[in-house]
């Protein structure tokens, strides 16, 4: 099973969370499913998601991933694809 680890460092959390849920179709087409989302601070979020399909979830964070990127303050990400040990 793959699940992939999401850091997103953000600029305003009522921004980012509005976007995110705004984008949780989009995320579901290219083979993310949220399994949870974490509020570290104000500018910092974690999120796990399932991985249904690792092509189609690398060439969304590769492109469209950008669009939601710029419309929800997102100034860095980082993601980690891990497998179940």
């Amino acid at each position: 099973m793959t699940q992939m680890i999401a850091h997103y460092s953000i600029a305003d959390y009522a921004r980012f969370r509005a976007a995110f849920d705004a984008d949780a179709e989009d995320r579901g087409n290219n083979g993310l499913s949220l399994l949870q989302l974490w509020r570290e601070n104000d500018c910092s979020a974690w999120a796990l998601f399932q991985v249904g399909d690792a092509a189609a979830a690398r060439a969304y964070l590769e492109g469209a991933a950008g669009v939601f990127n710029s419309q929800a303050g997102v100034s860095a990400t980082q993601f980690h694809f891990v497998e179940t040990a």
